[in-house]
């Protein structure tokens, strides 16, 4: 694996490839690599010749300084995963080499970025975004690039702003990985202490109990929110938000009449996780998730993990409805 810290490095390192027709795989990360990351490299080993992994922890998509501060760095580590996972380039710039000095451009999306996310983290977070994945394609100009679904947002978001501004790249979405206990892997868990780690639950909890009501015929949204809302309350977590919106453009559904993605963020402690799932009216094979716990490490009444299938690459993790 070669690691290059300049876009001109980068060019000069894939040149040879590009002239020779090779498939060049993108996978953007933020560092901090979890088996989450991980699975968005073997899937781009397994489909593309050469595999690009970008470190950068993107300043402009924060919005909270002490959250950027605290953010988990380990580029040493990440190198050692990335080489073994198959990547063939990391990419890992500086702050001036994404951002030179007289820096002036912003990518925005309109509409979806308003939501949600866009709404409690402020305009800036996806704008932000938008310009350093809009950056990285440019640098990379890589014919696929890959996403996680837990951050489901953002994947529209990004495939908007490939379609809007035609960028020549086709976007893959890789499931979420999941923790025995169900909880969605992020970079963020590493900061989470273990009484903290434990009230995660509430997350994948209130995707189970939405996705129970859901399989026995509920429809009405209000209800599956309630539900999703009451089964964190075990844990001591509120949600920041817990909504059903269009999976494709994060519209909010009044009922679910069609397939609607079930999406939510807490704060855990100082950390705030987000996760969702994709409730769908037709039948889906189920294979609950690994029930690990102790009833020792889970409050009365609540559930551990939540359920996940066994799906087509690329698809969400479904429920049943």
């Amino acid at each position: 694996m070669r690691t290059v810290r300049a876009v001109t490095e980068l060019r000069s390192a894939l040149a040879p490839d590009r002239r020779a027709g090779r498939t060049i795989g993108l996978v953007p990360t933020m560092g901090a690599l979890h088996e989450g990351h991980l699975s968005l490299i073997r899937r781009a080993r397994e489909q593309c010749d050469v595999v690009v992994v970008s470190l950068f922890v993107n300043p402009a998509q924060f919005n909270e300084g002490a959250d950027l501060e605290r953010y988990p760095r380990a580029e040493e580590r990440d190198a050692a995963l990335a080489a073994r996972a198959g990547t063939d380039v990391l990419l890992a710039p500086s702050v001036e080499e994404v951002y030179p000095p007289g820096f002036a451009t912003a990518v925005e999306v309109l509409g979806v970025s308003d939501r949600l996310e866009g709404e409690i983290r402020g305009a800036a977070h996806f704008r932000g975004v938008s310009t350093v994945v809009t950056k990285l394609l440019n640098m990379a100009q890589p014919d696929v690039a890959y996403f996680g679904q837990k951050d489901a947002q953002q994947v529209v978001v990004i495939r908007r702003l490939v379609a809007d501004l035609n960028q020549p790249v086709r976007v893959e979405v890789v499931p979420t990985v999941r923790e025995s206990d169900g909880l969605a892997m992020s970079s963020r868990n590493a900061l989470l202490d273990p009484d903290e780690r434990r009230r995660a639950l509430a997350l994948p909890a209130a995707l189970r109990a939405a996705c129970e009501l859901a399989s026995v015929g509920e429809r009405r949204t209000g209800a599956l929110l309630s539900a999703a809302a009451e089964a964190m309350a075990p844990f001591d977590v509120e949600p920041e938000y817990v909504a059903i919106v269009d999976p494709d453009t994060f519209a909010a559904l009044d009922a679910l009449d069609g397939t609607g993605l079930l999406v939510l963020a807490a704060r855990v402690g100082e950390v705030r996780l987000i996760d969702n799932v994709l409730l769908a009216p037709v039948a889906t094979s189920i294979a609950a998730t690994a029930e690990t716990q102790t009833s020792a490490a889970i409050p009365a009444g609540a559930s551990s993990g939540m359920p996940t299938s066994h799906l087509h690459q690329g698809e969400p993790t479904t429920c049943s409805a």
